[in-house]
Protein backbone atom coordinates (compact mmCIF):
# COMPACT_ATOMS: atom_id res chain seq x y z
CA UNK A 1 0.00 0.00 0.00
CA UNK A 2 2.76 1.85 0.65
CA UNK A 3 4.35 1.91 -2.16
CA UNK A 4 1.21 2.35 -4.66
CA UNK A 5 0.84 5.53 -2.90
CA UNK A 6 4.24 6.43 -3.09
CA UNK A 7 4.01 5.88 -6.83
CA UNK A 8 0.56 7.75 -7.02
CA UNK A 9 2.66 10.45 -5.78
CA UNK A 10 5.49 10.77 -8.47
CA UNK A 11 2.85 10.40 -10.86
CA UNK A 12 0.57 13.21 -10.08
CA UNK A 13 3.54 15.25 -9.03
CA UNK A 14 4.50 15.10 -13.05
CA UNK A 15 1.02 16.69 -14.01
CA UNK A 16 1.22 19.18 -11.23
CA UNK A 17 3.72 22.17 -11.23
CA UNK A 18 6.18 22.59 -8.74
CA UNK A 19 4.70 25.94 -7.37
CA UNK A 20 1.10 24.01 -6.39
CA UNK A 21 3.16 21.21 -4.38
CA UNK A 22 5.50 23.60 -2.58
CA UNK A 23 2.18 26.40 -1.69
CA UNK A 24 4.05 29.31 -3.55
CA UNK A 25 1.83 32.45 -2.92
CA UNK A 26 0.10 33.13 -6.09
CA UNK A 27 1.08 35.96 -8.28
CA UNK A 28 -2.18 36.95 -9.51
CA UNK A 29 -2.77 39.49 -6.33
CA UNK A 30 0.63 40.77 -7.54
CA UNK A 31 -0.58 41.49 -10.76
CA UNK A 32 -3.39 43.24 -10.22
CA UNK A 33 -1.83 45.55 -7.89
CA UNK A 34 -0.18 46.52 -11.07
CA UNK A 35 -2.93 46.82 -13.11
CA UNK A 36 -4.78 49.16 -10.30
CA UNK A 37 -5.74 52.33 -11.73
CA UNK A 38 -5.30 54.78 -8.77
CA UNK A 39 -1.39 54.44 -8.10
CA UNK A 40 -0.29 56.50 -5.36
CA UNK A 41 2.94 58.80 -5.47
CA UNK A 42 6.13 57.51 -5.93
CA UNK A 43 8.25 60.12 -4.38
CA UNK A 44 11.22 58.68 -5.59
CA UNK A 45 10.45 59.44 -9.43
CA UNK A 46 8.98 63.12 -9.33
CA UNK A 47 6.74 62.36 -12.24
CA UNK A 48 2.94 62.21 -12.43
CA UNK A 49 0.82 60.15 -15.10
CA UNK A 50 -2.46 60.60 -17.77
CA UNK A 51 -5.67 59.10 -17.06
CA UNK A 52 -8.19 59.11 -20.03
CA UNK A 53 -12.20 58.05 -19.44
CA UNK A 54 -13.84 57.95 -22.81
CA UNK A 55 -17.19 57.02 -24.46
CA UNK A 56 -20.40 57.73 -25.71
CA UNK A 57 -22.43 60.57 -24.65
CA UNK A 58 -24.39 59.53 -21.42
CA UNK A 59 -21.85 56.73 -21.01
CA UNK A 60 -21.26 58.41 -17.35
CA UNK A 61 -17.42 59.53 -18.31
CA UNK A 62 -18.15 63.09 -16.03
CA UNK A 63 -19.57 60.96 -12.82
CA UNK A 64 -16.51 58.69 -13.06
CA UNK A 65 -14.07 62.16 -13.35
CA UNK A 66 -16.12 63.69 -10.54
CA UNK A 67 -15.98 60.43 -8.51
CA UNK A 68 -12.44 60.34 -8.96
CA UNK A 69 -11.61 64.07 -8.00
CA UNK A 70 -13.61 63.87 -4.86
CA UNK A 71 -11.67 60.88 -3.65
CA UNK A 72 -8.71 62.90 -4.37
CA UNK A 73 -9.84 65.46 -2.85
CA UNK A 74 -11.10 63.50 0.45
CA UNK A 75 -7.06 62.48 0.58
CA UNK A 76 -6.52 66.33 0.86
CA UNK A 77 -4.90 66.45 -2.01
CA UNK A 78 -4.93 70.03 -4.48
CA UNK A 79 -7.38 69.68 -7.15
CA UNK A 80 -8.22 72.33 -9.85
CA UNK A 81 -10.83 71.13 -12.74
CA UNK A 82 -11.13 72.93 -15.93
CA UNK A 83 -13.66 72.47 -18.38
CA UNK A 84 -13.97 74.90 -21.96
CA UNK A 85 -15.69 77.91 -21.88
CA UNK A 86 -18.48 76.74 -24.41
CA UNK A 87 -19.85 73.77 -22.36
CA UNK A 88 -22.62 76.37 -20.54
CA UNK A 89 -25.09 73.59 -20.37
CA UNK A 90 -26.00 73.17 -16.63
CA UNK A 91 -23.42 76.03 -15.27
CA UNK A 92 -20.83 78.19 -16.09
CA UNK A 93 -19.21 77.13 -12.54
CA UNK A 94 -19.84 73.47 -12.05
CA UNK A 95 -18.81 70.38 -14.17
CA UNK A 96 -22.31 68.23 -13.66
CA UNK A 97 -22.91 65.32 -14.87
CA UNK A 98 -26.19 63.85 -16.16
CA UNK A 99 -27.40 62.49 -13.21
CA UNK A 100 -26.73 65.55 -11.40
CA UNK A 101 -23.20 65.15 -9.41
CA UNK A 102 -21.13 68.07 -9.20
CA UNK A 103 -18.18 69.20 -8.62
CA UNK A 104 -16.67 73.29 -8.98
CA UNK A 105 -14.50 73.90 -12.16
CA UNK A 106 -12.70 76.67 -13.63
CA UNK A 107 -13.94 77.33 -17.30
CA UNK A 108 -11.13 77.94 -19.85
CA UNK A 109 -11.23 79.55 -23.21
CA UNK A 110 -8.32 78.12 -24.06
CA UNK A 111 -6.14 74.69 -22.96
CA UNK A 112 -2.95 77.50 -22.96
CA UNK A 113 -4.64 78.81 -19.67
CA UNK A 114 -4.90 75.81 -17.91
CA UNK A 115 -0.83 75.41 -16.73
CA UNK A 116 -0.95 78.92 -15.01
CA UNK A 117 -3.63 78.36 -13.03
CA UNK A 118 -2.82 74.39 -12.07
CA UNK A 119 0.28 75.29 -10.03
CA UNK A 120 1.14 73.84 -7.18
CA UNK A 121 -1.85 71.00 -7.84
CA UNK A 122 -1.23 67.57 -7.15
CA UNK A 123 -4.18 66.34 -9.65
CA UNK A 124 -5.40 67.97 -12.71
CA UNK A 125 -8.97 67.29 -13.74
CA UNK A 126 -10.03 68.30 -17.49
CA UNK A 127 -13.77 67.57 -18.70
CA UNK A 128 -14.99 68.00 -22.25
CA UNK A 129 -11.39 67.35 -23.61
CA UNK A 130 -12.70 66.94 -26.98
CA UNK A 131 -13.87 70.81 -27.37
CA UNK A 132 -10.30 71.99 -26.92
CA UNK A 133 -7.65 72.88 -29.54
CA UNK A 134 -4.74 70.37 -29.53
CA UNK A 135 -2.57 72.21 -27.24
CA UNK A 136 -4.37 70.25 -24.70
CA UNK A 137 -2.28 67.56 -25.46
CA UNK A 138 1.13 68.93 -24.56
CA UNK A 139 -0.94 70.45 -21.61
CA UNK A 140 -1.67 67.18 -20.18
CA UNK A 141 1.61 65.69 -21.05
CA UNK A 142 3.96 68.87 -19.58
CA UNK A 143 2.10 68.53 -15.95
CA UNK A 144 2.22 64.99 -15.72
CA UNK A 145 5.99 65.62 -16.09
CA UNK A 146 5.89 67.60 -13.26
CA UNK A 147 4.03 64.95 -11.16
CA UNK A 148 0.83 66.05 -11.41
CA UNK A 149 -2.02 63.49 -12.28
CA UNK A 150 -3.87 64.27 -15.17
CA UNK A 151 -7.68 62.90 -15.29
CA UNK A 152 -9.25 63.33 -18.77
CA UNK A 153 -12.98 63.06 -19.55
CA UNK A 154 -14.20 63.37 -22.89
CA UNK A 155 -15.85 62.13 -26.06
CA UNK A 156 -13.67 59.51 -28.64
CA UNK A 157 -16.17 60.27 -31.73
CA UNK A 158 -18.33 62.32 -32.24
CA UNK A 159 -21.59 62.46 -34.10
CA UNK A 160 -20.69 60.81 -37.34
CA UNK A 161 -18.97 58.29 -35.59
CA UNK A 162 -15.29 59.78 -36.15
CA UNK A 163 -12.53 60.33 -33.72
CA UNK A 164 -12.91 63.71 -32.23
CA UNK A 165 -10.32 66.56 -31.79
CA UNK A 166 -7.60 65.89 -29.84
CA UNK A 167 -9.10 62.45 -28.10
CA UNK A 168 -6.80 60.09 -30.11
CA UNK A 169 -3.45 61.59 -29.34
CA UNK A 170 -4.78 61.98 -25.13
CA UNK A 171 -5.53 58.40 -25.44
CA UNK A 172 -2.61 57.02 -27.14
CA UNK A 173 0.09 59.41 -24.48
CA UNK A 174 -1.91 58.19 -21.41
CA UNK A 175 -0.67 55.75 -19.24
CA UNK A 176 -4.11 54.68 -18.40
CA UNK A 177 -7.32 54.82 -20.56
CA UNK A 178 -10.86 54.13 -19.15
CA UNK A 179 -13.86 52.88 -22.01
CA UNK A 180 -17.10 53.61 -20.68
CA UNK A 181 -20.31 52.77 -22.10
CA UNK A 182 -24.08 53.77 -22.41
CA UNK A 183 -26.76 51.11 -22.88
CA UNK A 184 -28.53 51.57 -26.92
CA UNK A 185 -31.92 52.92 -26.44
CA UNK A 186 -33.00 50.88 -29.13
CA UNK A 187 -31.56 47.21 -28.60
CA UNK A 188 -30.37 47.31 -25.08
CA UNK A 189 -27.00 46.21 -25.55
CA UNK A 190 -23.42 48.52 -24.58
CA UNK A 191 -23.55 51.72 -26.88
CA UNK A 192 -20.72 53.56 -27.87
CA UNK A 193 -22.03 55.84 -30.72
CA UNK A 194 -23.34 59.21 -29.94
CA UNK A 195 -26.47 59.78 -32.41
CA UNK A 196 -27.28 63.11 -33.38
CA UNK A 197 -31.12 63.33 -33.52
CA UNK A 198 -31.18 66.51 -34.50
CA UNK A 199 -30.70 68.28 -38.09
CA UNK A 200 -27.54 69.97 -37.94
CA UNK A 201 -24.37 69.40 -39.23
CA UNK A 202 -21.98 71.32 -37.55
CA UNK A 203 -19.35 69.35 -35.37
CA UNK A 204 -20.06 71.23 -31.91
CA UNK A 205 -23.47 70.83 -30.73
CA UNK A 206 -23.92 70.63 -26.87
CA UNK A 207 -27.11 68.98 -26.16
CA UNK A 208 -29.12 66.29 -24.24
CA UNK A 209 -31.36 63.81 -24.72
CA UNK A 210 -33.25 65.48 -27.12
CA UNK A 211 -30.75 66.20 -29.35
CA UNK A 212 -28.53 63.25 -28.95
CA UNK A 213 -29.37 59.47 -28.56
CA UNK A 214 -26.46 56.31 -27.61
CA UNK A 215 -26.69 53.42 -29.72
CA UNK A 216 -25.46 50.29 -30.19
CA UNK A 217 -22.83 49.76 -33.19
CA UNK A 218 -25.95 48.22 -35.43
CA UNK A 219 -28.50 50.40 -34.13
CA UNK A 220 -26.38 53.35 -35.10
CA UNK A 221 -25.39 51.40 -38.85
CA UNK A 222 -29.13 51.07 -39.59
CA UNK A 223 -30.02 54.79 -38.34
CA UNK A 224 -26.97 56.25 -40.23
CA UNK A 225 -28.09 54.34 -43.48
CA UNK A 226 -31.78 54.98 -43.28
CA UNK A 227 -30.69 58.68 -42.56
CA UNK A 228 -28.71 58.47 -46.28
CA UNK A 229 -31.55 56.90 -47.53
CA UNK A 230 -33.78 60.23 -46.82
CA UNK A 231 -30.97 62.31 -47.63
CA UNK A 232 -30.92 60.74 -51.31
CA UNK A 233 -34.68 60.78 -51.80
CA UNK A 234 -34.83 64.36 -51.18
CA UNK A 235 -32.09 65.69 -53.03
CA UNK A 236 -33.61 63.47 -56.02
CA UNK A 237 -36.99 62.25 -56.39
CA UNK A 238 -36.35 59.85 -59.43
CA UNK A 239 -34.15 57.48 -57.16
CA UNK A 240 -37.29 57.50 -54.70
CA UNK A 241 -39.05 53.64 -55.21
CA UNK A 242 -42.77 53.61 -53.26
CA UNK A 243 -42.83 50.81 -51.31
CA UNK A 244 -45.45 47.65 -52.60
CA UNK A 245 -48.45 47.85 -50.42
CA UNK A 246 -48.84 44.33 -48.46
CA UNK A 247 -52.36 42.39 -49.44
Amino acid sequence: MRKAACCKFILFSKFVQPCTLRRQPCRLGIEKYKMFLENTVNHKEQFGWIEVICGSMFSGKTEELIRRLKRAKFAKQKVEIFKPAIDVRYDEDFVISHDANEIRSTPVPAAANIPILADDCDVVGIDEAQFFDNEIVKVCNDLANRGVRVIVAGLDMDFKGNPFGPMPALMATAEYVTKVHAVCTRTGNLAQFSYRKAASNDLVLLGETEEYEPLSRGAYYKAMSRERSKKIDVEDPKTFKPSTPKE
